[in-house]
């Protein structure tokens, strides 16, 4: 059904994470779901089960950016979006574009993404994954962006990639990236921005 690919470094923070292996999937994604549960902190991409480290961080250099993510509340319900080419929910970001300061990468973003008008918006903290496939490096290579809380008082018709927004009395179960954009809502909880 799977084979062992290759073990995986071990973290700065031994822990469980510290003895998980690679797995490659010879078979349908649902046995990528069950291996997820069992091993914890690992996160199907392409087919292929990887380690994902998030940390938190008050500053880094503002040039290694690159994203921005944004926990979005309308109502005092939670705003999350369904890309239309999957079936999962994300809270709205993406990319820092060439020339642009992180705050203005998070507007655009939730505006792009929700179609939110009216808003304030404020960065909560960087946070760094590291260990993804998703961005073509090493597994070592850790890519940053920072957290943003936004409160969206009204909203415009929707004009992108994004298929649905949901607004929901509580965080969805279904992520895009569940290894991920739970960890930044609890950070975002601890450090009593929500």
């Amino acid at each position: 059904f799977f084979s062992i690919d290759r073990a995986l470094p071990v973290t700065e923070n031994p822990s469980r994470e510290a003895f998980c292996l690679k797995i490659v999937l010879r078979t349908a994604s649902n046995g990528g779901i069950l291996f997820s549960q069992l091993f914890g902190a690992m996160e199907l991409v392409e087919g292929v089960m990887e380690l994902v480290e998030v940390k938190f961080y008050d500053h880094v250099d503002d040039s290694l950016l690159r994203f921005a993510a944004i926990i979005s509340q309308t109502g005092g319900k939670w705003v999350f979006c369904r890309h239309r080419e999957r079936d999962t929910y994300e809270m709205p970001g993406g990319h820092r574009e060439a020339g642009e300061d992180i705050l203005t990468t998070a507007r655009r973003e939730l505006r792009e993404e929700t179609g939110a008008v009216e808003f304030t918006i404020k960065p909560i903290c960087v946070y760094s994954v590291k260990g993804t496939a998703r961005e073509q490096e090493g597994p070592d290579s850790e890519t940053f962006g920072m957290l943003f809380a936004a409160d969206i008082t009204s909203f415009a018709a929707l004009h992108s990639e994004i298929e649905e927004i949901l607004m929901t009395d509580r965080p969805v179960d279904h992520w895009t990236y569940p290894q991920i954009q739970p960890k930044l809502l609890d950070e975002a909880n601890r450090r009593g921005c929500l």
